[in-house]
């Protein structure tokens, strides 16, 4: 909840939650069933090859919802 919070103040955005696959421990606590925000990480393609990329425009909305998000669990 607060990650959508976070993110419809930023820019309106909605998200919305996904289950895929991957190596991030998050899938352990998936898995029994506690809620787990993952893929915060830049956005792009050809992950740890010869054309890995980000995608340059997405950086700014990442950055204002990790801050976001940070900002309001230190908050309490």
């Amino acid at each position: 909840a607060l990650a959508r919070e976070v993110a419809a103040e930023v820019d309106g955005r909605d998200l919305v939650g996904v289950s895929v696959g991957g190596g991030s421990d998050g899938n352990f606590t998936a898995a029994i069933g506690v809620p787990t925000l993952d893929g915060l990480g830049a956005v792009g393609g050809g992950a740890h090859g010869e054309n890995e990329h980000v995608i340059a425009d997405t950086i700014p909305f990442r950055t204002a919802l990790v801050a976001g998000i940070a900002a309001r669990v230190v908050a309490g």
